[in-house]
């Protein structure tokens, strides 16, 4: 038995706190049990009152003769605290505290919800809450609405999370018009026990539920929450995640001394976070709804079992009886990563047999507006059938002569015999009325609009290509941790908390990445020494605290080829620099031998978070600053992380031979990643890092670096 089951699915709940006071939370609350339906015991527990509609009250939860489960507690911080420890002492098994005035206020709230945790833990009993709506198990065998919110949801295979209970209360009311039902539906509040994750995988072991969703304000955890959530989303009983979180537009970058600091930011952290464990993440309310709508969908095996409907692949056909909205859904189709599929022979030749001769056989597929349920069908049978095919859009617009009810009819007995997924788009409201609520009753997704529907289809495939994503060995790489640690330590004792190239080099070179020859010359003398000695051409860059992007100061000169044109570089590098800044304390100037082999820029970067180290991969050069066309993950990461963070950037095609281009050595650079992701989880003093450029040169060249940056902290 799993602990969280006393919460969810309770035999006896008293309420203590219950009123007679209609309006208050206490009254409300047990009201809602009452009226819900609930399938257990209930008792109210109010020392004041000797019943509550007209069921018999309990001065405290002790005087009650019979076991209870659970305790609903609606009372002031310090009465929940005694009340706390009375359940305890009666032997309930979870607690739910709707209370405000807890960790939200600070001070002696905050006191009162840590000993109520210590107390919980120690008692070995759950808690939700406080400052929460409360929980809702809509399911027939329990019908619990142990919550402040009148309407008791319709019992259905979603479970919601929120941590915000007002929100709750509106989404109960959205749902109610979308008609969707919940296994589970529950409020996290202040998350001083209970938290989102308890309740992921909690709700993963559930039967009654096949889609999670969850509003998130915050993440208390980063690794641990991405390990747990991955094996939600890819293990055993793969369930979908969906998530909403607030915030994404007030979380800026940080001002930071590197590009990752600066392009990177709080919502970068959680994007990560949500890529790497497999989830979904939706824009608004409704567009989560939408696409938890539609991995809902299931079907009935031979064995009588409900499968979900997963596309094998992006490929879509699109059937309509008009044509805008058909354009409409394959724009949106392409956006969202989808395909139009293109049909086989057979199956064109049996849509010209079926279709009226005006009709567009090919995709989409327009068979005119006055469409009946009959060609819908034979359309809609002939494109599904096609191997070519992976899932099916249908789009019906109400006309004179168009039956909505018949074509919903249709569209089922086709799904009924398809593993494939079928959404719909029935357009309008009062037309359509009959063939939506037949489609829905039925457990089939339908849209108003196409985009919507385009938009949940691809959500549906990238769910797909998430599950069967590749999986490759991991790389077997050693590191000198040793004289890693050594550096940092020389560093940070002599007070060297941002180091240049000199310092960073020897850190990269600890970890196995490919670096250059590189002195720090003092004069114009030494420059044009350690230029010969270390062979021309080389590059010359200023060397100052101060100065953080070399070229604006023109710090930079490469290709240097004489003693000459080296102690010219010097003079005229330091000039730029005391122009530039005239405060920078200008520490000499580096002398680095130029790379032999050209190479792609690239950008390794990394900033350390409260969630963990942010990883950040891109083009480099100039061109991470013009195009930011860079992506993050929290370490730590292995090979397949890596591989996919190149891949999905808009400049991956760069590496692959574009336009006759060399390919680029992307398993140097997937190796690479991995060294910085296993550099900084070993060292926390690293607290930020720019490695830009790297030079990626040709396909099994290797890869350079050219420049680096780091920040320390003790």
């Amino acid at each position: 038995m799993n602990s969280l089951d006393a919460i969810f699915s309770p035999e006896s709940v008293a309420v203590i706190g219950a009123s007679n006071t209609p309006g208050k939370v206490g009254h409300d609350i047990f009201a809602n049990i009452l009226q819900g339906g609930f399938r257990g015991t209930l008792y109210p527990v109010n020392p004041k009152a000797e019943s509550i509609l007209n069921v018999k009250t309990y001065p405290t939860i002790n005087a009650i003769s019979d076991h209870v489960d659970l305790a609903i507690i609606i009372l002031p911080p310090r009465a929940c605290l005694t009340a706390v420890e009375e359940s305890i002492e009666k032997g309930v098994r979870g607690i739910v505290i709707v209370s405000a005035g807890f960790r939200e206020v600070g001070g002696e709230g905050l006191e009162i919800e840590n000993r109520i945790v210590c107390r919980c833990r120690d008692a070995g009993v759950r808690l939700v809450g406080p400052n929460c709506l409360g929980v809702i198990n809509p399911v027939s065998n329990v019908s619990l609405n142990a919550s402040f919110s009148k309407r008791m949801p319709a019992s259905g295979n979603i479970s919601f999370i929120s941590q915000s209970g007002a929100l709750c209360a509106a989404v109960l009311d959205f749902a109610a018009d979308r008609d969707f039902g919940f296994s589970k539906f529950i409020s996290i509040g202040n998350k001083a026990d209970v938290d989102e994750l308890d309740l992921l995988l909690y709700l993963h072991d559930d039967l009654e539920t096949s889609v999670i969703i969850l509003y998130l304000e915050e993440l208390s955890k980063g690794r641990e929450f991405i390990e747990a959530v991955k094996e939600i989303t890819s293990g055993r009983r793969p369930t979908p995640v969906l998530i909403i979180k607030s915030g994404r537009t007030g979380a800026g970058a940080q001002a930071a001394a590197s590009h990752t600091g600066a392009l990177a930011g709080t919502e970068a952290v959680y994007d990560a976070i949500f890529k790497q464990a497999g989830i979904i993440r939706a824009d608004s309310i409704a567009e989560l709804f939408d696409f938890a709508n539609a991995f809902a969908y299931k079907r009935e095996s031979a064995l009588g079992k409900a499968q979900r409907k997963i596309p094998g692949g992006k490929r879509v056909a699109i059937v309509t009886n008009a044509g805008g909205p058909g354009i409409l859904a394959t724009d949106m189709t392409i956006s969202s990563d989808l395909e139009l599929a293109k049909f086989s022979q057979a199956t064109i030749d049996e849509l010209a047999a079926h279709l009226p001769t005006t009709a567009n056989i090919h995709n989409p597929v327009d068979i005119i507006g006055d469409a009946a349920s009959d060609r819908y069908e034979n359309a809609l049978s002939a494109v599904i059938r096609d191997d070519g095919v992976d899932g099916a859009l249908v789009i019906l617009t109400p006309q004179s002569m168009t039956n909505a009810l018949g074509t919903a009819e249709a569209i089922v007995r086709v799904a009924r015999r398809s593993p494939k997924p079928i959404l719909c788009c029935f357009m309008g409201v009062v037309d359509v009325s009959a063939g939506v609520k037949y489609l829905q009753e039925h457990g089939y997704p339908v849209y108003k609009f196409p985009e919507d529907a385009a938009k949940a289809l691809g959500v549906l495939y990238k769910f797909s290509h998430w599950l069967h994503r590749e999986h490759l060995p991991p790389f077997s790489l050693t590191y000198d941790y040793t004289e890693a640690a050594a550096v940092i330590s020389r560093c940070l004792a002599a007070g060297k908390t941002h180091l240049g190239e000199l310092d960073g080099l020897e850190l990269l070179k600890c970890y196995g990445f490919s670096t250059l020859p590189t002195k720090l010359a003092k004069n114009e003398a030494e420059a044009a020494k350690i230029a010969e000695e270390i062979g021309f051409p080389v590059v010359m860059k200023i060397v100052s605290p101060q100065i953080l992007h070399k070229s604006d100061a023109g710090g930079v000169v490469i290709c240097i080829k004489t003693k000459e044109e080296a102690e010219k570089a010097f003079t005229r590098i330091t000039a730029n620099a005391k122009a530039y800044d005239p405060a920078a304390i200008l520490e000499g100037v580096l002398v680095q031998k130029m790379a032999s082999a050209p190479g792609d820029e690239v950008i390794l970067g990394m900033n350390r978070y409260a969630l963990g180290p942010l990883i950040m991969f891109g083009l480099g050069g100039v061109l991470v600053e013009l195009f930011k066309d860079v992506v993050f993950r929290l370490a730590p990461i292995d090979r397949d992380e890596a591989h996919r963070m190149i891949r999905e950037i808009k400049g991956y095609q760069l590496f692959t031979g574009f336009r006759g281009r060399p390919k680029g050595d992307v398993e140097i650079l997937e190796k690479n990643i991995v060294r910085l992701s296993d550099m900084v989880v070993n060292h926390p003093e690293i607290i930020e890092l720019d490695i830009n450029p790297l030079l990626v040169h040709g396909e099994g060249k290797g890869a350079t670096v050219a420049d680096c940056r780091f920040i320390l902290k003790p």
